[in-house]
């Protein structure tokens, strides 16, 4: 309970003088209350002041601490405000309430290289107590921009292979956070895109050549293409319009399917890709669902939401006083099936029931 402010109140006197007090029998009077010296008097005072700051302390706010969040994508993308609200949801439950106790500063770069590293030098030239990034797109341009903020990111693929850490148990510097995947698990989709369309023998991968862990995944699936009896065709892509031409090339061949690679790329024209498997009838498989709630046939991955929600808890542990380099980088914990039964109609498809029945979402 807060005290109450003795200058704002009156002071209630007694409705009459009090009197002074009756003679003693011998004539004598009662002794004065004994009078203070002033010396003793400061002293006192004294104390009472020192004691002030102490009093008032523990009515003071919380001290503001700062986040900033640099995300490649348009702020009006819903996958990514989804994230940001898992993000904030387990912020909040961990103690931390925008307004009170965190300030949070918003940087959508739309997935544009220029953009993002723009956002990247705003964000350290502001000087957050942490900064939470999606991708190696936008974790490389963070750490050239600085080196002692620190970082949680969520979404990469190989950061020692990117440089962002030392290793995975001991990161070593500023930054620390969530994979999105081991390579391992490209080799995934060639065997579902073998599934859901047994009849496909050429696989084209798209994949942005900029991107390094675009090698990795390509070699994971190459290693079982033979097994798979499918020759694979890389197809280099970075903007709307080569994308486009070198689909509608690659769909002039027979029993063809797609296979898209996990980058930032893919996720800048994900409805154009959508676009082009649905006009050429080609099958394919992603790496989120959120391409197959678009429109798109299958994907297998790692839940994108769950890795936001589990950033929290690491930029918690760091406004606490944790260091990133103490901080060992986590591997997803959460995969998931998603299929379009709409899609594959479309493409005179039958799913097979072993992957209906270990699908986490099917849409009708």
């Amino acid at each position: 309970m807060k005290g109450r402010n003795r200058e704002s109140e009156p002071i209630e006197m007694p409705p009459h003088p009090i009197p002074y007090p009756n003679p003693l029998p011998n004539g004598e009077r009662e002794p004065r209350p004994a009078r203070i010296a002033r010396r003793e008097f400061i002293t006192l005072l004294g104390g009472a002041v020192t004691a002030w700051p102490l009093a008032a302390h523990t009515q003071q706010p919380e001290r503001m601490r700062r986040i900033g969040i640099l995300l490649p994508a348009v702020a009006d993308d819903a996958e990514f405000q989804t994230r940001v609200g898992a993000f904030l949801q387990g912020l909040q439950q961990s103690g931390w309430t925008i307004g009170r106790n965190v300030q949070i500063e918003y940087r959508w770069a739309s997935g544009k290289p220029d953009d993002i590293r723009r956002h990247a030098a705003e964000l350290a030239a502001l000087a957050p107590d942490v900064i939470l990034a999606t991708g190696g797109i936008t974790v490389a341009p963070m750490l050239d921009a600085t080196r002692s903020v620190p970082i949680v990111f969520v979404q990469v693929t190989d950061p020692v292979g990117g440089g962002f850490v030392e290793s995975l148990a001991r990161p070593g510097g500023n930054a620390t956070g969530f994979t999105n995947f081991e390579y391992g698990l490209s080799a995934k989709w060639l065997e579902l895109l073998k599934q859901i369309a047994p009849g496909v023998k050429l696989a084209a991968l798209l994949r942005d050549p900029t991107n390094p862990s675009m090698i990795g995944q390509f070699a994971a699936i190459q290693s079982v293409a033979p097994s798979f009896g499918v020759d694979l065709r890389p197809i280099d892509v970075r903007i709307a319009s080569e994308i486009e031409r070198a689909v509608t090339a690659f769909a002039r061949s027979s029993n063809g399917g797609l296979i898209v690679l996990a980058g930032a790329t893919a996720i800048r024209h994900r409805e154009l890709i959508i676009a082009l498997a649905a006009r050429h009838k080609l099958p394919a498989v992603y790496w989120q669902r959120n391409y197959v709630t678009g429109g798109g046939l299958i994907s297998y991955g790692p839940d994108t939401i769950d890795p936001y929600r589990r950033a929290a808890s690491y930029v918690d542990l760091i406004l606490k006083g944790a260091k990133p380099a103490d901080l060992p980088v986590q591997a997803p914990t959460k995969y998931e099936l998603a299929i379009n039964l709409k899609t594959a109609k479309a493409l005179g498809l039958t799913v097979p029931n072993t992957l209906l029945v270990s699908a986490s979402e099917v849409i009708e």
